[in-house]
């Protein structure tokens, strides 16, 4: 009886086998060891595979070697810049390799399905917020690979009634993320006195929350969210990307010489999700202020350098 967590050298995935640990259930962690993942992300208590979920075959081997009850799904190729220049790996890994795991999950007969997705799904909002059946409006390739992917495990649960649930989450920010994303590479440059780049103007506004929560919102739905639903998990935390640069700045008492570089292609203006549904079907709620998580995850940082 063990729980499977795919993605899990990455930086969601890593902290929620940290978090998973003091439970005490078996864990699996698959991973194919991409550039983003790194094998000490791994806590000792959990059983490695290096697989690549793409691989089919690689996948059944794994499911025919574990009594598998629950999966939470998180492995994914996620870097937007990324899936603009070259949008297959995204195919590969968050479309055909989420059909990979929910056929052996329906085959193996699996207790629950979690599966990790984004808010970048719903596209961009000017005004208000997404909820759950808001319409999918991705514009670009990552969200459109996870949007189909969300599709996939709708599809899954309504034609074979695979006990499937979605998280439709906001931008994470925390410890072992990979240096590419903003919150860790605006916290690298300061500490290395390098101009720290941003996107055209740097209004675009995203909902921030620290890591920790978010798996604590996993676990909590695992547990009491409705099969076949699905939910948004959002930091209650909207900020420019300017003034979080900003806050970064404050916060490790550093001036911080801001380059504006292009636009990136398709640029999404804002996102924003609605905890409506999660806060009153689960005692979940946003616990760490954003101040609070980033003084942790600079401190992580500044251990790790």
């Amino acid at each position: 009886m063990s729980i499977l967590v795919t993605g899990g050298a990455g930086f969601i995935g890593s902290n929620l086998l940290h978090y998973l640990e003091q439970f005490g259930e078996e864990v699996i962690c698959v991973d194919k060891l991409s550039y983003a993942a790194d094998e000490t992300n791994l806590p000792d208590y959990v059983k490695f595979y290096r697989t690549d979920i793409a691989d089919e075959e690689s996948v059944r081997d794994v499911f025919q070697n574990e009594s598998i009850t629950k999966i939470f799904h998180l492995a994914a190729e996620s870097h937007v810049d990324n899936s603009i220049k070259d949008c297959k790996p995204f195919i590969y890994s968050n479309i055909i390799g989420t059909v990979n795991l929910l056929r052996c999950a329906l085959e193996h007969e699996v207790s629950r399905f979690m599966h990790i997705s984004t808010d970048e799904v719903f596209g961009s909002i000017a005004y208000g917020s997404f909820n759950e059946i808001s319409r999918y409006r991705p514009r670009n390739p990552y969200s459109a690979s996870k949007a189909s992917s969300d599709h996939f495990v709708n599809a899954y649960h309504t034609t074979y009634g695979l006990p499937t649930i979605i998280t439709n989450c906001s931008n994470n920010y925390g410890p072992r993320q990979y240096h590419e994303k903003m919150v860790p590479k605006t916290i690298l440059s300061l500490m290395n006195d390098r101009p720290v780049d941003v996107y055209g103007n740097g209004l675009q506004i995203r909902d921030w929350i620290y890591v920790d929560d978010h798996c604590k919102a996993l676990v909590e739905l695992s547990k009491r969210g409705r099969v076949g639903q699905s939910y948004n998990v959002g930091g209650e935390c909207e900020l420019k990307n300017i003034e979080l640069v900003h806050m970064i700045a404050k916060l490790m008492k550093k001036e911080p010489n801001i380059n504006f570089v292009e636009d990136r292609l398709g640029h999404d203006q804002r996102y924003s999700t609605s905890n409506d549904k999660i806060t009153t079907e689960t005692p979940w709620t946003v616990s760490t202020h954003i101040e609070e998580g980033l003084l942790k995850t600079i401190k992580y940082y500044y251990e790790q350098n």
